[in-house]
């Protein structure tokens, strides 16, 4: 007898994609599960370039999944812009090979995307500090939100073609276990230097008046499990924003953690910290979420922010525990 849901995931050692395999177990609970995590590197247990689509229509065809979750992708937008053409080729010719695969080799698939609320772009400067819905403009000013939206746009076309698509778009998550090229743990690992001696008291930062709309990886996890597993119907063809609806300033991120390390520490601003485009303020509106999923966050910020720092102690220490 075949599992009720088997499903296949994209870029599974990632950060995102290490959150959401023991997401799909919780959500499942005594429904019968087959996951198949996909990527690149140790952990997986498909080894898999989306890019190969060969080997992509094969693995559909072996495995015939129930549902795909898609979050491979060149994610971090700074090395987006240092290699645009990976990055094409990858977020945008990749996504769209397997999509197609998905049409021809299983076709009852439901397909789930993760893409990012970065390919609002430009719109953000142009709400006044509205939050922003799914109908806004696609107006993407960086290299990754440009493969990003470019890639929605094109799944939300092969909706008409049949593919089972649903669209998210995630504003910025954070939590454990996430690189430091982010700005969360961009600040937590340097404080967790200095708490254990390892640097000066000196924290580099970048645009530190900027408002950003934060989610816990956790909550954004628990949204694509409850659309792989098909606990809504009727969604297929379907773009979610998924965010708090609060904009809150970098800032005052840095100001908590600097109070959690209770040291005093200094704040210099580095020019190579500075992001080529930065919208000042960017805040979602993920009421059809809540209205379609009943998906609404559950993880304040604050307590997001003590958990990238607690990972990033622990991340330091043993890395000089080992040296």
């Amino acid at each position: 007898m075949m599992p009720q849901h088997r499903i296949l995931v994209t870029g599974a050692n990632g950060f995102v994609g290490r959150w959401l395999m023991p997401a799909l177990q919780d959500a499942a609970g005594d429904e019968p599960l087959e996951l198949y995590g996909c990527g690149r590197g140790p952990g997986c247990d498909i080894a898999l370039d989306i890019r190969d689509e060969a080997t992509v229509v094969r693995v559909l065809r072996e495995l015939h999944p129930t549902a795909i979750i898609h979050l491979a992708a060149i994610a971090d937008p700074q090395e987006a812009r240092r290699d645009p053409v990976t990055a094409w080729n990858v977020n945008f010719t990749a996504t769209v090979n397997l999509a197609r695969a998905t049409l021809s080799e299983v076709p009852d698939c439901r397909f789930i995307y993760a893409g990012s609320s970065e390919t609002y772009g430009q719109t953000f400067a142009e709400t006044k500090g509205e939050a922003v819905t799914e109908g806004a403009a696609l107006r993407p000013l960086t290299v990754y939100g440009a493969t990003k939206a470019a890639a929605d746009i094109a799944l939300g076309r092969m909706y008409r073609d049949g593919l089972r698509s649903i669209r998210f778009r995630p504003f910025n998550h954070a939590g454990p276990g996430q690189t430091a090229a982010y700005v969360l743990p961009a600040f937590a690992s340097q404080i967790a230097r200095i708490e254990q001696g390892l640097s000066e008291p000196v924290i580099e930062v970048g645009n530190l008046s900027a408002y950003r709309d934060f989610l816990d990886v956790r909550d954004v996890v628990r949204a694509y499990a409850l659309a792989a597993l098909g606990k809504v119907t009727g969604v297929e063809g379907q773009v979610f924003n998924l965010s708090s609806g609060r904009a809150v300033q970098i800032g005052t991120i840095l100001d908590i953690l600097i109070r959690l390390s209770g040291r005093r520490i200094e704040v210099a601003v580095s020019q190579e910290r500075l992001r080529p485009v930065d919208i000042p303020l960017a805040r979602g509106n993920a009421e059809r979420a809540f209205q379609v999923f009943g998906w609404t966050p559950r993880f304040p910020v604050e307590e997001t922010i003590a958990a990238v720092l607690a990972d990033w102690r622990q991340r330091v220490s043993a890395s000089r525990s080992e040296s």
